[in-house]
């Protein structure tokens, strides 16, 4: 069997993993990429937040992303019958990218990898992780090629990039249950020969259709655009009927007074991909010579798109601390990459919970609006999630429920929502 040596192993090619080895490239890091798809291949996560641009910059990927000229993100904006709530990202509280993209993930994907390869980073595509040992901190991966042939790959660091195939969750067995609710999503993409002209054809917008029933809708500049369907599992199941994603999809259409006109009776690019109950989670991010980033640790929800966020963020950190251990630093994995990790995932735990309670929903869509409170949200929407200055941040675990409260009794907001 073949066997190959070098410093760190990064499994899945996808934001986490190229934003690990474009890091470590930088730093002139012995890295190899092992990824189980063929690119371009089709993927969730079409729309990121601007927290991700920080990242993408500091692994040497930005400036070759944005001569593709994806759609640029600027806001968001969110329907609920006759009352919209758009979200401008350049009208946030606190520094920050004010934009970010929007984007079919197999160009994006694809863009990412070749800029990488370009620089030389070796990418092994189609092959499967089927065992890993560690011996210590040194780990023994094995793989096997599209045509079958096994071969071994030595490493002293493993950053878990897999994403949904969550491979060391799986052979190690850290796998465990999300907190959040079981949720469910179909989508695909359509040719958008209605969508409106100017910044209105080209915004991403979500439709509530009911307190945990929402359609999304993302246009690309190719002229395609995403269309996905998000609610409990048990809902979509029995949408789906005998019937299928696609007619599923159909249904969620034409519930929509908005969409429907946009959308309805438009042909698929291609069947609607399911994704069962999508959130996941861990019994720990970290072990001796290894890392979990991105879906491979915890999958929240799409309604913030915070999933490429966490995923840029846990790579790009992963991928630094793993540099500094190289060169015989001792690490606190515990203090300076899980803690930091789970206070971000904490706050948009919080924001997906307080979505499908409705109490969110009740600040987004409350008139009039309060520029002050919409100011912190968008903060926290754009990603930068570990900013404690923002009381939205610092206090998310109680403040939303509160100001939502308060709306729904007429009672006057206190100060110290703010402090």
């Amino acid at each position: 069997m073949d066997s190959q040596e070098i410093d760190i192993l990064i499994i899945g090619a996808g934001p986490s993993g190229c934003v690990a080895a474009g890091y470590l490239q930088q730093k002139g890091v012995n890295v190899k990429v092992v990824e189980k798809s063929k690119f371009p291949r089709l993927v969730v996560g079409e729309s990121l937040i601007p927290r991700v641009m920080d990242n993408f910059q500091q692994a040497g990927l930005l400036d070759a992303l944005d001569r593709c000229g994806f759609e640029k993100k600027k806001g968001a904006e969110f329907i609920r019958g006759e009352v919209f709530s758009t979200f401008d990202f350049s009208d946030k509280f606190g520094q920050g990218w004010d934009w970010t993209w929007q984007a079919p993930r197999a160009d994006f994907d694809l863009a990412m990898t070749r800029e990488l390869q370009r620089k030389g980073v070796e990418i092994q595509f189609e092959v499967a992780v089927t065992d890993i040992e560690f011996k210590n901190s040194i780990s023994h991966t094995t793989i096997v090629d599209k045509s079958g042939v096994t071969s071994q790959i030595t490493a002293k660091f493993v950053i878990d990039a897999s994403g949904y195939g969550r491979v060391l969750p799986r052979l190690l067995g850290l796998s465990k249950p999300s907190q959040l609710n079981p949720h469910s999503a179909i989508f695909t993409h359509v040719k958008d020969i209605n969508r409106p002209s100017g910044e209105q054809g080209t915004q991403i917008s979500f439709d509530v259709l009911d307190t945990q029933v929402w359609l999304w809708v993302i246009p690309f500049s190719n002229g395609l655009t995403s269309v996905g369907l998000v609610a409990n599992t048990a809902f979509i199941e029995n949408l789906k009927g005998d019937e299928g994603t696609a007619e599923a999809l159909r249904k969620a259409i034409q519930l929509s007074d908005f969409y429907v006109k946009r959308f309805a009776n438009k042909s698929f690019e291609f069947e609607p991909i399911h994704l069962k109950n999508y959130s996941s989670a861990v019994t720990k991010m970290y072990g001796d010579g290894f890392s979990l980033t991105g879906n491979s640790a915890e999958f929240l929800d799409p309604v913030f798109s915070s999933g490429v966020c966490f995923a840029t963020e846990s790579g790009l950190l992963s991928a630094k601390l793993a540099y500094r251990q190289l060169q015989g630093e001792n690490i606190d994995w515990q203090t300076e990459y899980a803690d930091y990790m789970q206070r971000g995932i904490d706050v948009f735990t919080t924001y997906v919970q307080e979505w499908y309670t409705g109490n969110l929903q009740t600040l987004f869509f409350h008139r009039p609006e309060n520029p002050e409170v919409k100011r912190k949200i968008c903060a926290v929407l754009a990603g930068y999630v570990w900013n404690e200055e923002n009381p939205f941040v610092k206090k998310h675990d109680r403040v939303i429920r509160t100001m939502a409260y308060m709306l729904k009794n007429n009672d006057p907001f206190s100060s110290e929502i703010f402090d």
